[in-house]
């Protein structure tokens, strides 16, 4: 099915998420009767800088924190992520019929983050907040994960401020290996804080 992907998003260029040479598999004898013959992609200058750049028929954007643009029939926000100093992490608002926040590789929001979404009067469909942690105490101040405990702050601030409601659908993702609850466990803690848990192969209609 990937053969079909029109559109990547990055975030940022730590190992475990960005394998540059899967994009030159793109290319010449690796790649043959592709369904999508293009594939955009989004990123910060520095994740760019990181990139191998050998398959004609891939197509890069630069984009900025705060920036918006058109994907597809889509509009998306760039957003910066309190994670990975220096290298100009985001995470990603994505606009359609419905508005989804994918906040995943970060920690609790910057000030400006909260300041946009009010001041642009986002609300969101749905969530998926980024739960490294899950139990792991870590600090919102300068934490570059979140758990538990920082999405039921982060949830409340954007109730506060009008952008997540009582229809907003909230997910919680990005789980570690340092702290891994049976699925069952982690389902039971995150519906304390009105979250619902992903898993590999989770599909979400909202």
């Amino acid at each position: 099915e990937g053969d079909k992907i029109k559109y990547l998003l990055i975030t940022h260029a730590h190992q475990d998420h960005f394998y540059t040479h899967e994009l030159n598999m793109r290319n010449g004898a690796f790649a043959h009767d592709m369904r999508s013959e293009n594939l955009e992609v989004f990123c910060s200058q520095k994740t760019y800088e990181k990139l191998e750049k050998e398959a004609p028929t891939v197509k890069f954007n630069i984009v900025k924190a705060f920036d918006s643009f058109k994907v597809g029939e889509y509009t998306v926000t760039a957003l910066p992520a309190k994670h990975m100093p220096g290298g100009e992490a985001l995470f990603y608002i994505i606009k359609g019929d419905k508005t989804l926040l994918y906040a995943h590789d970060t920690g609790y929001f910057y000030e400006e983050v909260f300041s946009y979404i009010e001041e642009n009067n986002i609300v969101f469909d749905m969530i998926s907040l980024d739960c490294t942690n899950i139990e792991i105490p870590i600090a919102d101040e300068t934490g570059y994960h979140m758990g538990l405990p920082n999405n039921s702050r982060l949830i409340e601030r954007l109730e506060k401020i009008g952008a997540v409601t009582t229809s907003t659908v909230k997910y919680i993702n990005h789980f570690s290996h340092n702290g891994n609850p049976l699925h069952s466990v982690l389902t039971e803690k995150a519906q304390k804080i009105g979250c619902n848990v992903s898993y590999d192969g989770c599909i979400v209609e909202f």
